[in-house]
C-alpha cells in the first residue's frame, strides 16, 4: 500500500466500525482506526481493490508488535478486517482473510489469531467458513464493557 490510499482507507475503516455500530464516534479508538499510517508503519496494511477503487483493508500484526494484542509466537495476528457495504457479498473478506492464511503459511506461522466482537455476525461468518474455532481461554477485554472473542486457526 502506499501513503496516497492512507486517507481512503482510514475513511474506510472508520466507516465500517462506526457506521456498523461496533465503535462510537467519539471513541478514541475511531481515530486508530483512521490512522492508516502509523498501522502501516508497525505492521502491514493490505488493501483490496475493485474497479480501482479500495473496497477493502485489513491488518497483519507481528506477535509483541506494536498492533499484535494477542499473538503469540509462531503466529500472526489480524486486525481492523474493513469491507466496504458496495463490496459486500462480492468475496473481498474472504479474499483477505485467504491472503492472510496465504501470508502466514508461506512464513511458516502455525497458526492465525484475531478478535472480534459478538455482534460481528458477517465477519464471523468469514471467519467460519475458513476454519477459525474460538478459543475461550483466550478472550480479553481491552476496555471495561467490551468483551472481544478470540478465534485461532491452526495451520499445522
Amino acid at each position: 500500500m502506499s501513503p496516497d490510499e492512507y486517507d481512503a482507507v482510514g475513511a474506510l475503516t472508520v466507516d465500517v466500525y462506526v457506521g456498523g455500530g461496533f465503535v462510537e464516534p467519539d471513541d478514541p479508538y475511531a481515530e486508530r482506526l483512521r490512522d492508516t499510517a502509523t498501522r502501516d508503519e508497525h505492521a502491514e496494511v493490505v488493501i483490496a481493490l475493485a474497479d480501482g477503487e479500495i473496497v477493502g483493508s485489513v491488518t497483519l500484526a507481528e506477535p509483541a508488535s506494536r498492533f499484535a494484542n494477542i499473538a503469540e509466537k509462531g503466529e500472526l495476528e489480524f486486525r481492523m478486517l474493513a469491507v466496504a457495504a458496495s463490496a459486500r457479498g462480492r468475496g473481498v473478506g474472504s479474499a483477505l482473510v485467504r491472503h492472510v492464511l496465504d501470508t502466514a503459511y508461506d512464513r511458516g506461522d502455525r497458526a492465525v489469531v484475531l478478535s472480534t466482537q459478538p455482534d460481528m455476525v458477517e465477519a464471523r461468518r468469514i471467519y467460519d467458513r475458513n476454519g477459525f474455532v474460538p478459543v475461550t481461554e483466550r478472550d480479553w477485554a481491552p476496555v471495561p464493557g467490551v468483551e472481544l472473542t478470540t478465534l485461532v486457526r491452526e495451520l499445522v
